[in-house]
């Protein structure tokens, strides 16, 4: 196993994004759990809505900062990876993460554990992950409330996903909350790799569709989603948004604006 510590990166209006590929992402999640008792790991998954909005939100910048892997979430972002770094590049949609570490699994054995989502989309999502891998092992899950864990329920949850013991935590609470969740245990659940999974609870768990291949290729299966049940959630979200994005970046391409990244270590 060899771990690849010079990725290229570029930054899109602050925060860094790595041209990884999925060779990349096992290697990096097999070397973090060599050692369960350290702190855990993150992997960000960025896309022009969550470029947006730590543009604007410190807090969210500095976490993406400080994940142990930040990869694009949308070909328009791989493709310019591809381009100016010269070097492979994968698309890191969570969707396509779960399924390839759920893959690898039937070598590695990774152990799963799913947070996030009302029960009945999270139970719906562990049937489709077994039926799709029937190696796979979910350790457990959990469907959390809408409102904010006391102090003692969340330290309740903390021993019971560590007692289970985990490899992959998938947390699916959207963005940014999801973000704040994993930046708030990452040093409280021990020796596991947390992927902020978004809308994949509702596409494994049968809320809705995703994509076919052909659209998310192209790069527009943002707009493909815009116009699904959720348009009144999302419209926000894939119109004035990306037009910000768009705006931003290019400030940045003139060198009329350029918000510099930050260069933040988690200590581990």
């Amino acid at each position: 196993m060899q771990v690849r510590k010079d990725l290229a990166k570029y930054n899109f209006i602050g925060t860094e994004i790595a041209a990884v590929t999925y060779d990349d992402l096992i290697n990096y999640v097999n070397w973090w759990l060599k050692n369960k008792e350290t702190r855990s790991h993150h992997i960000a998954v960025i896309n022009a809505y969550c470029a947006t909005l730590a543009y604007t939100n410190e807090r969210l910048a500095e976490i993406y900062s400080k994940a142990d892997l930040v990869g694009p979430d949308g070909m328009p972002f791989v493709y310019w990876l591809r381009m100016v770094s010269g070097r492979a590049c994968d698309q890191f949609d969570a969707s396509s993460i779960v399924l390839r570490l759920a893959e690898e699994s039937a070598q590695t054995h990774y152990r799963f554990y799913l947070y996030g989502g009302d029960k009945e989309v999270v139970i719906k999502m562990k049937r489709k992950l077994e039926n799709l891998f029937p190696h796979i092992k979910i350790v457990g899950f959990k469907s959390p409330p809408f409102r904010p864990l006391t102090s003692d329920e969340d330290k309740k949850v903390c021993e019971e996903i560590n007692a289970l013991k985990p490899d992959i935590i998938c947390v699916g609470l959207g963005t940014p909350k999801q973000d704040y969740w994993i930046d708030d245990h990452i040093t409280k659940i021990y020796g596991a790799v947390f992927i902020p999974c978004g809308a994949v609870f509702d596409f494994f768990g049968g809320r809705i569709k995703r994509a076919p291949d052909i659209i998310s290729k192209l790069g527009i299966e943002w707009l493909y989603r815009l116009f699904g049940k959720d348009f009144k959630r999302l419209w926000y979200r894939y119109t004035v948004m990306n037009i910000i994005f768009l705006w931003f970046f290019a400030l940045q391409l003139l060198g009329l604006k350029v918000n510099k990244s930050q260069t933040l270590i988690r200590p581990e």
